[in-house]
């Protein structure tokens, strides 16, 4: 963190990986403390916004943040500060930027430093490509004399490169932590009774705190509703939930009201909860750069937790069924190559945490992390001659 600091303060654009938890935002929240004017932060997260502009309000810092939350009125008032230089941290949506009239207003604003989080969004190569991150372009041209950091905790070396060139970074350094958290155990289950093997995991981590992801909406409340009358407190969370119910039950899982959360991927980024013992996929996830980055809800407070994968052919073929449905060859091929990846993880006869960490290019990784079902069980010795 003080290297990445040092070389923003100094003038320099950076691009950060950090794994979740990792802190990045003191990355750019302690520049900008630094610097005269206001400092600019790009989220696609709503929930992230408001934590953390909550905690830097409780520290007496003046910040604000502008998204689909807020009323046209409410807009207006942080606007209003904005332009009167009350404010240190503004944080805003990437599809603000979609409007002139929006442009305009950044325009009039005395604009010192911008970070743009979840960076991975700007790359089509990324897993979470997101077109109105394009828009982001825009800053380069307008105020193009100031430091930019990019962040994220996902990126392969084709995405990084994507990302400097679509962010038109100069003076550019990369700042790369390690990937590997040495304390989170990773296995794959073959599923066989996927509810029973659920159930004995959350047995295992009775009243403490886990994440299910699920593949729709439909199975995280029909999950839920199922573990609730089993006697688990348990509530389920997605985008087609409405806004002031996801608030509520994200609240009540970071106050440990409720210790399990049945999510989609819509859950989780951003929420700054460090005790999640438990992270389970009940269904394949889409990309090794989502499950990697879903696991890494775990254990954020460096203590022992797992992170336990169920797999089924069927998971594989459901996931298949939706690619076809992509008009688009190229993206329906990406998608594919994507999935292919997933299930050679589950597939492994070797150690698991290798082959993450050799994803995203991290090499020179023992053959046995000690910490992964691989690695673990070991190789059992059975007769074979009539098989």
């Amino acid at each position: 963190q003080e290297e990445i600091i040092s070389h923003v303060i100094g003038g320099g654009d950076a691009l950060v990986l950090m794994p979740t938890g990792g802190g990045k935002s003191l990355c750019f929240q302690l520049p900008a403390l630094y610097f005269d004017g206001l400092t600019i932060i790009i989220s696609p997260l709503i929930s992230l916004m408001k934590d953390q502009v909550d905690a830097l309000l409780a520290n007496g810092i003046a910040s604000a943040f502008i998204n689909s939350s807020l009323d046209p009125n409410e807009i207006e008032k942080v606007m209003f500060r904005a332009r009167n230089r009350e404010l240190k941290m503004l944080y805003l949506a990437p599809e603000r930027l979609a409007s002139d009239q929006f442009k305009n207003f950044i325009q009039t604003l005395n604009i010192s430093f911008i970070a743009i989080d979840e960076a991975h969004c700007i790359s089509e190569w990324g897993h979470d490509f997101r077109p109105e991150y394009r828009n982001l372009r825009f800053f380069r041209e307008y105020i193009p004399n100031i430091p930019l950091v990019a962040l994220t905790a996902t990126a392969t070396q084709k995405v990084r490169m994507d990302i400097m060139e679509q962010l038109r970074l100069k003076e550019k350094k990369i700042f790369l932590a390690s990937f590997n958290r040495p304390n989170l155990m990773y296995s794959v289950y073959p599923k066989n009774d996927s509810f029973g093997q659920l159930m004995s995991l959350l047995q295992k981590y009775k009243n403490q705190p886990a994440i299910i992801y699920c593949f729709s909406r439909k199975n995280t409340e029909m999950l839920a509703e199922k573990l609730s009358y089993e006697g688990f407190r348990a509530l389920p969370y997605h985008a087609g939930i409405d806004a002031n119910t996801r608030k509520i039950t994200q609240e009540k899982f970071i106050r440990d009201q409720v210790p399990i959360i049945v999510a989609t991927i819509a859950f989780g980024m951003g929420i700054d909860k460090p005790d999640v013992r438990l992270v389970v996929h009940y269904h394949l996830p889409k990309s090794i750069e989502g499950y990697y980055q879903e696991t890494g809800r775990a254990g954020r407070d460096g203590l022992p937790s797992e992170c336990v994968l169920l797999y089924s052919q069927g998971d594989t073929k459901k996931h298949a069924y939706f690619i076809n449905e992509i008009e688009n060859e190229e993206e329906k091929i990406q998608a594919f190559l994507k999935l292919r990846q997933v299930t050679d993880y589950c597939e492994l006869h070797s150690c698991r945490r290798k082959y993450l960490l050799e994803y995203f290019g991290e090499e020179n990784h023992t053959e046995n992390c000690n910490n992964c079902d691989r690695c673990l069980v070991g190789e059992e010795m059975f007769d074979a001659t009539e098989i």
